[in-house]
């Protein structure tokens, strides 16, 4: 009986890696016979001065005014070039999907692109100025970009980190993984790590781009990294999420689970709570990693938590939403958006934000699962 179950997630976890890939070449495949297609994407959103930027799956940046419940603007991410690299067979303008989460910098907002630009627009202006991270071999940009010490960090399918200078975006170092990236990156005072698909977790100089350790797993890690206590908090698609010391690389610990882990994990008052593509949200304990607690949602976790407070607010792609008491590890049931759920969850002043399947945004109280709104991405 053990080896039918195995063989069973065995070909779960195989079918769901053939779906997520043929979604993610989906522009590539699609390029010659529709042109006009419409990109899908699963992007989180980012909040500064009351204004959510969120890239829709019309392959839209777009800007939401939290207060008025309206939208202020969108911009268009399209090509019009032939592409290097297999991305369209005529000049054409095609919109480009956005799977990762927008960042912010000042008024400029950051978006990467599935053609393998890196988008800078203004928030007040709306100029937007653009950039290949790789001209002679654009490749796919999958994961959201980072912040900090005046440049932005975004990883690429084609393997590189690259830090770009946040004003021009001219590159000013770049680092090559063994593989595909898919992970955003996470910073820690002048320490940048990052996953990659050669299923090794590095650590960085922020600054020049050097190499201070590098963790290898056994699988290939899409996530993205969680720093807490000095610690990273990885998963892996060996099934694993892995602790591993952030000042030398060393493992603390792992924890074992029945399927991948996708999405980014929180912590709060030294337990580590990570959704995993079992259906469960896993609490650890941060230091051992021993199972407080498990919550099985009936559903794949791919879309990452938020903590509101001292609650855990997790998403199934069911579309189904909990809150988990971090006091006493027990769930109940906040929501119900009735459409698939990817894109990581997004929380600020007690509203949780849902971008769902549907096109739309969801925002729902934090308290009482109540929809306050919900407003259509696409003008159109």
């Amino acid at each position: 009986m053990r080896f039918r179950h195995n063989r069973i997630l065995l070909g779960k976890a195989l079918l769901l890696l053939v779906m997520l890939l043929v979604v993610m070449s989906g522009l590539t495949v699609l390029g010659c016979a529709q042109i006009g297609a419409r990109p899908r994407g699963w992007s989180g959103g980012t909040i500064a001065n009351g204004t959510l930027f969120l890239g829709s799956m019309e392959g839209k940046l777009v800007a939401i005014d939290t207060s008025r419940h309206s939208r202020l603007w969108e911009v268009p991410l399209e090509t019009a070039e032939p592409a290097a690299g297999g991305f369209g067979c005529a000049p054409a303008s095609t919109a480009v999907a956005i799977y990762g989460s927008p960042a912010v910098g000042g008024d400029l907002v950051y978006v990467g692109g599935y053609n393998g630009k890196i988008y800078a627009i203004d928030s007040i202006s709306r100029l937007s100025k653009d950039k290949y991270l790789d001209l002679s071999n654009p490749q796919p940009i999958v994961g959201g970009a980072v912040v900090a010490q005046d440049k932005v960090y975004i990883g690429s399918s084609d393997g590189k980190l690259y830090a770009l200078n946040a004003a021009t975006l001219d590159k000013e170092w770049e680092f090559k993984t063994g593989d595909k990236i898919w992970s955003s990156p996470t910073i820690d005072g002048d320490t940048i790590f990052i996953g990659s698909f050669d299923k090794k977790l590095y650590a960085l100089d922020a600054v020049t781009g050097k190499k201070k350790w590098e963790f290898k797993t056994e699988g290939a890690i899409a996530a993205t990294p969680l720093v807490y206590n000095n610690t990273v908090y990885i998963g892996s698609f060996d099934r694993h999420l892995y602790a591993v010391d952030a000042t030398d690389g060393s493992l603390k610990w792992k924890f074992l689970s029945e399927n991948w882990f996708w999405s980014c994990p929180v912590a709060y008052s030294d337990t580590i709570y990570a959704g995993c593509l079992d259906s469960k949200v896993y609490a650890l304990a941060a230091k051992n990693g021993d199972k407080v607690a498990e919550f099985d949602l009936g559903s794949p976790v791919s879309s990452s938590p938020v903590l509101v407070d001292s609650s855990v607010i997790v998403a199934s792609e069911e579309g189904l939403v909990y809150a988990i008491d971090t006091g006493s590890n027990l769930i109940k049931p906040l929501a119900s958006i009735e459409e698939k759920i990817y894109a990581p969850l997004y929380a600020s002043d007690g509203v949780i934000y849902v971008h769902a399947d549907d096109g739309k945004l969801h925002a729902l109280n934090a308290q009482s699962g109540v929809t306050l709104w919900s407003l259509p991405l696409s003008s159109k």
